[in-house]
């Protein structure tokens, strides 16, 4: 398969994801500078961590389990909020990344995987370390310069009669300048300075969206090439504990292979998803109904059919462009 010509559409969309990836790094590299002054401090740090809370849970909550896989249901506004907040991780449009995420789904580590760190589009990555890094680097950050995907609309026909979230999707821009300025305001206001505001703006902004953007990719690489399998999912999907941890629960990704439409991706107890612990906070005082979460038996029935199929000498291979065509 020979590769895309790059339309106008796609160089736009490169321009515009160059500019998402490299901003934030400025940002740090300025506030690092800066550092040598008096350019962190409680409320600089405070907002930095209030804004990742915020925008983290918008993707991981919002857009990954109520909007994509459906794992749970909310009122409109709730739904709308976040959308909003997910948007101010600068990840892109809510339907847009939904549809995605369930391409990467249908495809998982074949060759219409958006960003498998084992399989592109013209075939495998190959065989030794420099695959495996170019793979990586294809599935952390490389994806966002390839030409944008076709079809997308098949993957998202439910969002799109969503009034709810095409409204959300359209105030898209809105959404990414409001993440940005929100913490400069209050970094202003808490300490009536430009200064402050200056901080708010690098740490709460271009900073907080740095650290949210490079762990969720790391979902995306890290995860489908270090760790555990648990469960035989079909695919290359890992449960990493150091994402699972600052992934809010999205590390635990073999396990959400295995079951995608749980609201639940840390299975055992010491599997930590604080975004199943938001979740079922919303359940308890009556926001969130039908939270969808697997059974211990339909669970114990996925371990045992691998363990299985592993002491018969059966287990299923890795799937490949030639199998999944």
């Amino acid at each position: 398969m020979t590769a895309r010509e790059l339309t106008p559409a796609d160089t736009k969309r490169r321009l515009i994801n160059l500019f998402a990836v490299l901003v934030p790094p400025a940002g740090l590299a300025t506030a690092m500078l800066l550092l040598w002054g008096t350019a962190i401090d409680a409320v600089s740090l405070t907002l930095f961590f209030a804004m990742s809370l915020v925008t983290a849970m918008g993707v991981t909550v919002g857009y990954h389990r109520l909007c994509t896989h459906r794992s749970f249901r909310t009122s409109a506004t709730l739904r709308y909020m976040f959308a909003a907040a997910g948007s101010m991780a600068v990840q892109g449009p809510v339907i847009t990344w939904c549809a995605e995420h369930r391409r990467h789904h249908l495809h998982s580590d074949g060759k219409d995987d958006p960003h498998s760190p084992h399989m592109a589009e013209h075939g495998s990555w190959g065989d030794g370390f420099g695959a495996m890094l170019r793979g990586a680097y294809h599935a952390h950050i490389g994806w966002l310069f390839a030409p944008r995907s076709r079809g997308l609309g098949r993957y998202s026909k439910d969002l799109r009669r969503d009034p709810v979230l095409v409204a959300a999707d359209r105030h898209f821009r809105f959404w990414v300048v409001a993440g940005l300025v929100l913490p400069a305001l209050i970094g202003g206001l808490v300490t009536l300075s430009l200064y402050g505001a200056l901080l708010g703006f690098l740490w709460g902004g271009l900073v907080r969206v740095l650290a949210v953007h490079h762990v969720t990719w790391s979902v995306n690489s890290v995860c489908h090439l270090w760790g555990s399998r648990p469960f035989d999912s079909g695919d290359e999907s890992r449960n990493n504990a150091i994402v699972g941890l600052l992934g809010f629960g999205e590390g635990w990704h073999n396990n959400h292979h295995a079951f995608p439409a749980s609201a639940r991706h840390g299975l055992r107890w010491w599997e930590l998803d604080a975004s199943y612990w938001l979740i079922c906070a919303l359940r308890a005082v009556g926001l969130a109904t039908d939270v969808r979460v697997p059974t211990a038996e339909r669970i114990q029935e996925q371990r045992d059919g691998r363990m299985a199929r592993r002491g018969r000498g059966r287990r299923r291979p890795r799937r490949t462009a030639a199998s999944r065509s």
